[in-house]
């Protein structure tokens, strides 16, 4: 049975997106979640179904509590780390076309900027134990110095130039200045880029995501509940998950260029029945500006090896071949764990973008990125 457009994203909602939100994770996520929920036209008790984040302290029975469910028929969490908000949808769309429930809420709030340290988060990943014998003994703990490894293999292997990842940096920021709910108000050169300060070789300051404070949510409902709602339907037309070779440590793989998406994407496509030529804007999920080049190219939109020269011609520019991440993406709007990401692509299939609305937009697609390499797409066209 195929999942092809069984349901459709009929709310989005989000906070500000701050350094010092002044709110718990808890009121962050209900916040987000009754704009979502406002946007689509429903009520708080006609959720039936909630898919909260895995890495959060906030669990289904908060919403009930707080919104007045009397009648939920699902709950469940999909423990990728950043890939884990658009893998939830694909869980959605099962429950959904199931007949097991009918709009389900996705909410994510965090308080990463006021409140947590990264390097706490990864120790308490399942695959910790395995990172601790084979990274830690040489200083690897936090992400910037697991992934670093795998951006110096690329340029390795493809003289991949830091300065190409720097027009990943520099286009986001961009449109991250255009959003206007984005924490990155300055604009970036990529001057700037280069002179930032090292992190871990090869990974600049710019080449790093923000931590952040704030939440998101998205409403999923069935394809036909969908089409009477406030806002047009987008609906989602194939998704995937898939995870990679050697998915608990980073440096085992047989090819670090390669990413668990690369697994996601074909069966995505397949589903969609469309290929990467009729994608007119994609959100991808961008922790760094490497896992960005890797994903363009495992998802197809270039060859393994060509990510640096593609993004380099203005391609993922706004009013380029493949606009990306025009809401600012995780490295200058928010980190909220993607679903900034699944909110943008929405407005864009809406046309509710403001000044970074892509002409035209009708078929999008958005990704996530797990811890080590996980990989979730969704592929949404508009209603």
């Amino acid at each position: 049975m195929s999942l092809k457009e069984k349901a459709a994203i009929t709310g989005v909602g989000e906070t500000a997106y701050t350094r010092m939100s002044g709110k718990s994770v808890l009121a962050l996520q209900l916040e987000a979640s009754l704009n979502a929920i406002a946007d689509a036209g429903l009520s708080p008790k006609e959720i039936d179904g909630i898919i909260p984040y895995s890495n959060s302290p906030v669990v289904a029975e908060d919403f009930v509590t707080n919104f007045g469910i009397s009648d939920l028929r699902f709950s469940a969490t999909a423990p990728l780390g950043g890939a884990s908000c658009v893998a939830a949808i694909q869980c959605a769309l099962l429950a959904i076309s199931g007949g097991v429930c009918s709009n389900v809420l996705i909410p994510i709030g965090r308080n990463g900027s006021s409140a947590g340290r990264i390097g706490t988060r990864v120790q308490q990943m399942p695959q910790f134990k395995v990172v601790g014998e084979h990274e830690m003994p040489v200083g690897a703990i936090a992400p910037a110095q697991l992934y670093a490894p795998m951006a110096r293999r690329h340029m390795e292997l493809f003289g991949t130039t830091s300065s190409q990842l720097g027009e990943i940096a520099v286009s986001t920021r961009h449109n991250a200045i255009l959003n206007g709910n984005g924490m990155m108000t300055k604009p970036l050169t990529l001057e700037d880029h280069q002179a930032s300060r090292m992190i871990s070789d090869p990974l600049r300051l710019y080449d790093c995501s923000l931590e952040s404070d704030g939440g998101a949510a998205i409403i999923v409902s069935g394809a036909d509940r969908a089409r009477d709602l406030r806002k047009p339907p987008v609906y989602v037309m194939g998704v995937a998950e898939g995870h990679p070779d050697s998915p608990s440590v980073i440096t085992q793989r047989p090819d670090m260029t390669r990413l668990g998406i690369a697994k996601a994407a074909p069966k995505a496509f397949a589903m969609a029945g469309v290929l990467p030529g009729d994608i007119d804007v994609a959100e991808i999920y961008d922790c760094f500006t490497y896992i960005v080049l890797c994903q363009l190219e495992d998802l197809g939109f270039c060859k393994k090896g060509e990510g640096g020269p593609f993004v380099a011609s203005g391609a993922i520019r706004l009013g380029g071949k493949l606009p990306i991440n025009t809401h600012g993406g995780l490295l200058s709007q928010a980190h909220m764990v993607g679903m900034n990401h699944i909110v943008e692509l929405v407005r864009q299939l809406r046309g509710e973008a403001g000044k970074a609305q892509v002409r035209g937009a009708e078929i999008g697609l958005v990704t996530g990125y797990g811890d080590m390499g996980d990989g979730s797409v969704a592929i949404m066209r508009r209603g």
